[in-house]
């Protein structure tokens, strides 16, 4: 029963009597604000509380108790909620040091909850990496709070899904705490030229058996084939996904308007659509990921995953004695591209090394106009990120991580020591003022700015 009455200071005081045939009389008292009670109700049978807890049910509250993972939750809690991150179990003997905490997110607008941060394998499973470290870089990750893994069948010549199959056999984690991305690439080089039926669906089993999975979570098609039907690869694709091979899949390096292809053929057709693209983003390349990406994602749910955040090394803490970040085209490409089978079909066809690269690379020398702005450019992000307390790799991880369009940036690591390195960008996010953005934006000055658009009325 309820009753009201006032006080002597004119208020409304509410007095709500739970009675119980063997508790005493409860009272809870509300004078303008709500009190707790000073006697909690000793429990009964027969009584029926309601329940408060963020965690009502059995099953998430056995998954919140579980070490090592991060707690189910709402979107709304997600973002709310500053507890929806990852804290490191204690239990963990790889490296001393207690990471930040990392959040999680929806990949594109899938069910499928990723890191902010991605473990990209290609230079961690390369062959100038032995086995050792490889598990113990994989292992933090996951310790850390890390469940993407992203890799590809050219990796080493498929040795690195070798690898990293023993390696999470040899763990036996849960499935279901970490996502698997393998890439189907095509070459000019035999059979295995194009995005043909056969040859997708023969990558993808190809990729299991190496595994040893059952199932990958996604597949990533890397480039799109223009002398391939848009609707046989969608079809593939989807087919794959039929077969239990593959949770989801989606594109890499795909401009926005093969993409949309995609969809619309999926649409089409009736076939499972893409989730994600695989989009090279960082401090000098940013044109598609700002741009078009998020207009992918409001329109049909594609998100975005960024790769290569540090440039391919352009990018780095180690700096020679002027203070300029140490990079060669050369010995990066002696130390890591030996890893990967296609890089003559990634980079210009030249038989010259030096002529070899990426767009944003190509003007990388010294001798040129563009290489010394980009000299430049680099001693002032180096005197920024020195102001920040903090490295040019972290400077740059931070940069990416805060550009709310990201669903997930991938990095990669050769040991414990640089992967924490990289995990500690997560407390630089908070330290970017806008002020420092600012600075960034003027030594960049590479800001993407949409075309105007052509009227073909305006100009009759």
């Amino acid at each position: 029963m309820d009753s009201v009455t006032g006080n002597s200071y004119g208020e409304t005081e509410t007095k709500s009597t739970l009675l119980d045939t063997n508790t005493s009389e409860l009272e809870v008292q509300v004078s303008g604000i709500l009190l707790c009670p000073i006697t909690p109700p000793q429990p009964h049978p027969n009584t029926i509380y309601s329940a408060c807890a963020p965690f009502s049910s059995i099953a998430e509250d056995e998954m919140k108790d579980l070490p090592g993972r991060a707690p189910i939750a709402s979107l709304e809690c997600m973002e709310e909620c500053p507890g929806d991150t990852y804290a490191p179990s204690s239990e963990s003997t790889v490296h001393s040091v207690s990471p930040p905490p990392i959040k999680y997110k929806p990949l594109g607008k899938s069910g499928l909850r990723v890191s902010q941060l991605g473990l990209g394998t290609w230079v961690t499973l390369s062959p100038q990496v032995s086995e050792e470290v490889a598990e113990e870089v994989i292992t933090l990750a996951y310790d850390c709070g890390i469940n993407v893994f992203d890799l590809s069948e050219a990796y080493s010549g498929g040795r690195a899904e070798v690898t990293l199959g023993q390696i999470l056999k040899k763990k036996a984690w849960r499935r279901s705490s970490y996502h698997v991305l393998t890439k189907v690439y095509w070459n000019s080089k035999g059979d295995e030229r194009g995005l043909s039926r056969k040859h997708i669906i023969e990558s993808v089993k190809a990729s299991l058996e190496r595994l040893q999975l059952e199932y990958v979570d996604v597949i990533i098609i890397h480039r799109a084939d223009d002398m391939c039907p848009m609707e046989e690869v969608v079809r593939a694709a989807h087919h794959c996904i039929e077969q239990g091979w593959s949770m989801y899949w989606g594109t890499s390096r795909w401009t926005a308007v093969e993409i949309m292809e995609a969809w619309t053929t999926c649409r089409q057709f009736n076939c499972i659509t893409p989730i994600v693209e695989q989009s090279e983003y960082h401090l000098f390349c940013r044109g598609k990921t700002e741009l078009y990406l998020p207009e992918m994602y409001n329109k049909i749910g594609v998100g975005t995953m960024a790769w290569s955040p540090l440039a391919l090394g352009l990018i780095s803490s180690k700096t020679d004695e002027g203070g300029m970040p140490v990079f060669t085209r050369q010995s990066f490409k002696r130390k890591h591209t030996s890893s990967l089978t296609w890089s003559e079909d990634e980079t210009q066809s030249s038989a010259t090394p030096k002529d070899q690269g990426f767009t944003w690379v190509k003007e990388r020398g010294s001798g040129t106009e563009e290489g010394r702005k980009q000299q430049c450019r680099l001693r002032e992000l180096c005197n920024l990120a020195e102001k920040l307390g903090c490295t040019l790799t972290q400077l740059s991880l931070a940069w990416a991580l805060r550009n709310e369009n990201l669903h997930c940036v991938l990095i990669g690591a050769t040991s414990a020591r640089q992967l924490i390195e990289h995990m500690d960008s997560l407390k630089i996010v908070s330290r970017l003022k806008p002020e420092h953005l600012n600075e960034l934006e003027r030594i960049l000055d590479n800001k993407p700015v949409r075309p105007p658009m052509i009227s073909t009325l305006a100009q009759r």
